[in-house]
């Protein structure tokens, strides 16, 4: 893609790997990606590897950005033609959606954003009923956070998060396996680190 965009600034998301983001000019994450790629210098941007959320962060900036067709399984599924239902059977509902959704999906919500957007809006807001477009163990903290709110359910479960636990965590750090022993080349490690650190320099 640089190749064939060399004047373009590369934006990556923070899921991406050490050695995607040594090869990026810089990182960031849903919570901040707008303000990440506004404040790239180049008038072209990569933005990989979500395309949803590239169309997304194209209607917030008149900055051309050139997509990676990679989709996140959870977001992908959801469709913005049901939002319409929801908020007849919820009147007053609020709809927070993710931004690696589907821009359809964006378009119809109150809110879109990353984890900790969601839950400041839910924090700070006054209204009694959400729905959490994004995955599912999301809505489980919320109800535990905020016991005094409704949380109606449009998630999906991502089967890769699910494989996480804390006696998981517990036995890798205890014992790895040679599967869970990641080594990073230090040229990949140095370079990716400074795509991080532009990361919090631009965000500042």
């Amino acid at each position: 893609m640089r190749k064939e965009h060399p004047n373009a600034g590369v934006v990556v998301y923070v899921n991406t790997s050490a050695e995607v983001k040594a090869e990026a000019d810089v990182c960031c994450t849903s919570a901040n990606a707008l303000k990440i790629v506004q404040g790239m210098p180049q008038d072209e941007i990569l933005f990989l590897p979500d395309v949803f959320m590239a169309r997304n962060l194209q209607k917030l900036t008149d900055k051309k950005i050139i997509a990676w067709d990679g989709k996140c399984v959870v977001h992908e599924a959801f469709d913005g033609s049901k939002l319409k239902a929801v908020r007849e059977a919820y009147p007053g509902i609020k709809v927070l959606a993710h931004t690696e959704c589907p821009p359809d999906v964006v378009d119809g919500a109150d809110l879109a954003g990353g984890t900790e957007n969601m839950i400041t809006y839910v924090k700070n807001s006054p209204d009694e009923k959400f729905m959490l477009v994004t995955e599912c163990g999301l809505n489980d903290r919320m109800r535990t956070e905020f016991p005094e709110k409704q949380f109606v359910g449009m998630c999906n479960l991502c089967p890769y998060m699910k494989r996480n636990n804390l006696l998981n965590v517990l036995k890798a750090l205890n014992n790895p396996s040679k599967e869970q022993t990641i080594e990073i080349p230090e040229g990949v490690r140095v370079r990716a680190l400074k795509a991080l650190e532009k990361m919090f320099e631009l965000s500042n």
